[in-house]
């Protein structure tokens, strides 16, 4: 088992399009109970070492969690009382998908209403209206999830270089990527909104302050391959002439973000060493060209046992 593995494109995106669905019905689950947190971490998932998790999702008199286990290629819905539900992974519709999370949560006493449709889709059609057959390769599977284990670790190094306000390591099931954002600490303009099939108060709220922001996606979304993202908001000007460091990195003008191709990542003699060069790189990029204040932000990478220098 490798720990950066093979996920082609091709192989993953009719999983990856039926799994997307399914993590935002899981996410909206957690979305509709959770109290609202800054920038929509209140709504994520986090990598586990079996898959995805929302985390322990408050309720009345229980709290609950669910998790997709891609080792075993269940989704397991628990409760604090001790009662847990599960369904196998497969072959299924989003709307069948969708119908069988509803009865888990009801087996083990959790609330079973919320938002019915998907977020920033071109078309926003309920869930128990896709009814197409689903298709689930539980290696395609298996192998996302490695690879987010992989780039998770990296992520969450990265981020002991910086003394700032910065989000966790988490999963946003909008737009499927794994996430971490650093933040300036200023006020950012109003973001003009218009993401589809997204309230622009949700947008505008996500991107109140400035922000240095890099991901993972599997594919998708203008990139039909695995990719490293990272960008700003707002853009500086000279952002996108930033000198990055790293010969297999490029700004696309289509998406105004770099972009690291992640099999350059995994056929590197040191997967995270070249990684984190690129986080590296692009941080700069944002943080020089916004005028951020790095004497006071940034900090030697965290090691184990050692604290930071105060």
């Amino acid at each position: 088992m490798t720990k950066w593995p093979d996920i082609p494109y091709a192989r993953w995106r009719p999983t990856g399009a039926c799994l997307h669905m399914w993590l935002q019905i899981v996410g909206k689950f957690r979305l509709s109970q959770t109290p609202w947190m800054n920038h929509s971490w209140q709504a994520t998932l986090y990598a586990t070492s079996r898959g995805l998790t929302t985390g322990l999702i408050p309720g009345v008199e229980e709290d609950y969690a669910v998790d997709f286990d891609f080792l075993s290629h269940e989704l397991i819905v628990r409760s604090t009382s001790g009662k847990s539900a599960e369904m196998a992974l497969g072959d299924l519709s989003v709307a069948r998908f969708h119908e069988n999370f509803v009865g888990l949560l009801r087996m083990v006493g959790a609330p079973s209403d919320f938002h019915g449709a998907p977020n920033e889709l071109p078309t926003a059609t309920p869930f128990t209206q896709q009814t197409d057959p689903g298709v689930y390769d539980r290696d395609a599977a298996h192998d996302f999830w490695r690879a987010l284990v992989s780039v998770h670790s990296v992520f969450s190094h990265f981020q002991t270089s910086f003394l700032g306000k910065s989000s966790p390591v988490h999963l946003f099931w909008g737009s499927l990527d794994l996430a971490v954002t650093r933040f300036s600490g200023r006020a950012a303009p109003a973001h003009p909104g218009g993401i589809p099939n997204l309230p622009d108060p949700v947008t505008r709220e996500a991107y109140s302050h400035e922000v240095s922001s890099a991901g993972f996606w599997a594919g998708g979304g203008g990139i039909d391959y695995p990719a490293f993202y990272s960008y700003a908001y707002p853009t500086p000007d000279s952002f996108k002439d930033y000198p990055i460091d790293h010969e297999d990195a490029f700004y696309s003008e289509e998406l105004g973000e770099f972009i690291l191709p992640y099999d350059s990542v995994r056929g590197a003699a040191d997967p995270a060493a070249s990684l984190l060069k690129f986080l590296n790189a692009t941080y700069s990029a944002a943080a020089d060209t916004g005028d951020w204040d790095r004497e006071a932000l940034d900090c030697d990478l965290g090691q184990p046992t050692i604290p930071r220098r105060v």
